[in-house]
């Protein structure tokens, strides 16, 4: 009773302390992989430039729709006037070929409708993918079967080929951004919902959501209070590589001549027509393409970087091999459930009860040359009578002669 009484009586772990020490863990691993970080860097440069694009192109005075065919010489087919590309005080990454429009004002807009599109697609596809995903797990069997095979459906369509058609068909009065995030969010969701779907009957299968529908609960809100946040762990992850790809398909798609169309600026719609000018102007090629690529780097390592961090066994990977260095850090962040690298982990204690042989001096504790157990050797000038006998009885005794 009185055991009972103090059980009762026990203070009970705080949820809000549980996730505040898993945040601290999460950005302790994640300040440990130098490359996030410095990719983290590179992204939220790239959404600060995205954001700041009217107040940028306001400092240099530019606007991205503008033509300058002053700036073009159309005698030679709409070559920029000038070295590298008309670079000057007032177009900082000079002009676009035959347009003459500010290169730099359709690179950081550009920016805003790549990151933008890839991002919302990547929002559409997380939502489907948990619909889909939670209500397939938690449904009857019938339920599981049906949204199953819509789903590998939806995982054998090609993507390309499917935006291609759905594109073309769409009237252009609709705003081709958000048409192009809702294209790639409605067809590539599939991959996704079926990561959902695992993890949520592997949630289930734990005690304590055994334990709430026990309670009474029913099953939308056991999902709600239970399954939703042990998925945010994986959502996180798989969000965080979806958006460098949706990022790649919509500018290909762009590339194409299905994606955002003229006037509005697209790193994939700048690739289209900057194909041709890879000789005359370079920069007009490379400064795109490289937007992309940085991007699409970043947004991959830093990824990976979350993957990593939120990983359960992340901690003991990364202090594999990592010498005196990771030992100081494990035992600074009080983990000693590891051996320290400089120590077999099967040595004995300095000191255990029981264990500790007498010195050496001491009466009964030597061994004999000849391997018998317990016997004590005779001193160096003892007849050789008096050695005990190599072969014979435990007691001792001597054996006689035939």
């Amino acid at each position: 009773m009185s055991e009972a009484l103090v059980a009762s009586q026990a203070p009970t772990a705080d949820p809000s302390a549980v996730g505040a020490s898993g945040a601290r863990q999460f950005w302790r691993r994640l300040r440990a992989q130098r490359a996030a970080l410095v990719a983290a860097a590179v992204v939220a440069l790239l959404v600060l430039i995205a954001l700041a694009a009217p107040l940028l192109t306001a400092i240099e005075g530019q606007d991205p729709t503008t033509y300058h065919p002053a700036l073009v010489d159309s005698a030679r087919g709409g070559v920029p006037v000038g070295a590298f590309g008309g670079i000057g005080a007032d177009h900082w990454l000079g002009v676009e070929p035959q347009t003459g429009r500010d290169l730099f004002a359709r690179l950081v807009y550009g920016a805003r409708v790549s990151l933008g599109v890839a991002l919302a697609a990547t929002l559409v596809q997380v939502l489907i993918a948990v619909v889909v995903g939670v209500s397939a797990a938690l449904g009857n069997r019938w339920v599981d079967q049906v949204l199953s095979r819509i789903t590998e459906i939806i995982v054998a369509l090609p993507l390309m080929i499917m935006s291609l058609a759905l594109l073309a068909v769409v009237p252009g009065s609709f705003p081709r951004p958000v048409l192009v995030a809702l294209v790639i969010g409605l067809i590539a969701w599939g991959t996704l919902a079926k990561i959902v779907r695992a993890q949520t009957l592997t949630l289930k299968q734990l005690d304590y959501v055994a334990a709430a529908r026990l309670s009474g609960w029913g099953t939308w809100r056991i999902a709600r209070r239970d399954l939703l946040p042990g998925l945010a762990a994986p959502l996180i992850t798989y969000s965080a590589l979806l958006v460098p790809a949706n990022i790649g398909v919509e500018a290909a798609l762009s590339f194409l001549g299905v994606g955002v169309k003229p006037p509005t600026p697209s790193w994939g719609q700048m690739l289209t027509s900057a194909d041709v000018w890879y000789q005359a102007a370079p920069q007009y090629l490379l400064l795109p393409a490289g937007a992309l690529f940085v991007t699409v780097l970043a947004l991959t390592v830093l990824g990976d970087g979350v993957r990593t961090a939120l990983d359960p066994r992340a901690a003991s990977r990364l202090r594999v091999g990592t010498g005196r260095k990771g030992e100081a850090r494990a035992d600074a962040t009080g983990d000693t459930t590891e051996p320290r690298p400089d120590t077999p982990g099967t040595d004995l204690p300095r000191s255990t009860p029981g264990t500790d042989l007498p010195p050496s001096g001491a009466p009964g504790t030597d061994l004999s040359r000849s391997g018998a157990p317990g016997t004590d050797l005779p001193p160096a000038g003892a007849p050789a009578s008096d050695l005990p006998p190599s072969s014979g009885a435990a007691d001792g005794t001597k054996e006689g002669t035939a």
